[in-house]
């Protein structure tokens, strides 16, 4: 064992450089993906803000992930951010569609990276689930008179009773959506982003192609398993063709859809070991459900880690675990027991923005404050 005080990166099995360092807690210690190195394992879950005009990110924006980023946070991540205007949960989300948002962008990014975070953005398409209110405004479907649009999706269905059926995508519309990740890929990197995670769970775009439940087409895009993965294995070649080698890709799966006929564990793993055997793939974000209103899921602390921990065990890809991890030695449990490479946060990130200060010093780990706030450094 080493006796340096600083981080000792050894080859992992995977490519990936793990880090020890002696006497800090597992959850404080660096982790590289490719060419970039976040400083911990805790990482902001995308958190969608609905405050955007246009798909354009704004101040809002900057202090929502700049304070995450001054937290102490190591990978800070956008909200989901959409390919085109019609992907859109709610009019206020973000988008990549065009450069005046990348811009808008470029000027977060700068200030997350000034915070010693790495910055990373989700892209996606809410498919059928587009055209919402606003959480505050109820949620629901808005009505082509309330300022909604139509949507697309794999198949006819609709999410839930009562809302417009969306167009099933034909090949030309599964194709230029396909574009669609590539181009927002694009100015993710022009933007100065260091990690994108795309959006493959939840019931948007992606996963309405995975799932059975909500994919009947008869071409090649559905029907067998090989035919329903193959538009997010098009999605990530689209979207590695526009984003360098040397800059993680990571992807967020619901592992289960909590819905009997959907996708199973089983099914997510055979997935994910493809995706590893690629080798364009470097982490999965390991969540589940949000495809069908019928799901029944067990609520608890932790509850999500175990499809983290399955996935890392039966595939050897690293993973990020999900779902009400509030507690730091919860948190320390997770990454240092192996079972996920990171800890992936919302809910209590939006209530304390500096929960990681706070978490290392609950176990005992010896990280920097930002300058400015020492003198609070006392409690």
């Amino acid at each position: 064992m080493t006796t340096s005080t600083q981080a000792q990166a050894t080859p992992a099995t995977d490519g990936r450089k793990i880090h020890q360092r002696d006497g800090m807690p597992h959850l404080f210690r660096p982790i590289s993906f490719r060419s970039v190195t976040s400083r911990n394992r805790i990482m902001v879950s995308p958190m969608c803000q609905y405050s955007a005009v246009d798909g354009v990110p704004n101040d809002w924006h900057l202090q929502h992930l700049g304070s995450r980023a001054a937290g102490g946070a190591g990978i800070v991540c956008a909200e989901a951010t959409n390919t085109e205007a019609r992907g859109r949960i709610t009019p206020g989300c973000t988008g990549l569609w065009n450069d005046e948002q990348r811009d808008a962008f470029a000027r977060i990014v700068k200030l997350i990276k000034a915070q010693g975070a790495l910055a990373a953005v989700q892209i996606g398409h809410a498919g059928r689930k587009a055209s919402c209110a606003a959480p505050w405004q109820g949620g629901k479907q808005l009505s082509l008179a309330e300022g909604g649009w139509e949507n697309v999706s794999a198949s006819a269905l609709t999410f839930s009773e009562g809302q417009r059926p969306p167009q099933a995508m034909d090949l030309a519309t599964v194709k230029a959506a396909i574009d669609g990740f590539a181009a927002s890929a694009r100015r993710a990197h022009q933007a100065g982003f260091d990690i994108i995670e795309l959006h493959g769970a939840h019931g948007y775009l992606i996963h309405q192609f995975l799932s059975p439940l909500s994919n009947q087409r008869s071409d090649q895009y559905g029907g067998s398993f090989d035919n329903r993965i193959r538009f997010l294995l098009e999605v990530i070649d689209a979207t590695r063709s526009e984003w360098p080698d040397d800059k993680p890709l990571f992807v967020r799966l619901s592992c289960v859809d909590w819905v009997e006929g959907g996708i199973a564990f089983d099914d997510t793993a055979k997935l994910v070991q493809l995706l590893k055997d690629g080798g364009k793939v470097d982490l999965i974000d390991s969540s589940s459900g949000g495809l069908d209103p019928r799901q029944k899921i067990p609520l608890y602390p932790g509850y999500q880690t175990h499809f983290a921990a399955d996935l890392k065990r039966r595939t050897g890809i690293a993973t990020g675990a999900v779902g009400m991890i509030s507690a730091p030695n919860l948190a320390e449990h997770i990454v240092a027991s192996g079972q996920a490479d990171l800890v992936i946060m919302a809910r209590a990130l939006l209530n304390d923005p500096y929960w990681p200060l706070h978490a290392a010093k609950v176990l005992k780990a010896k990280i920097a404050w930002p300058p400015q706030y020492e003198r609070g450094d006392v409690f």
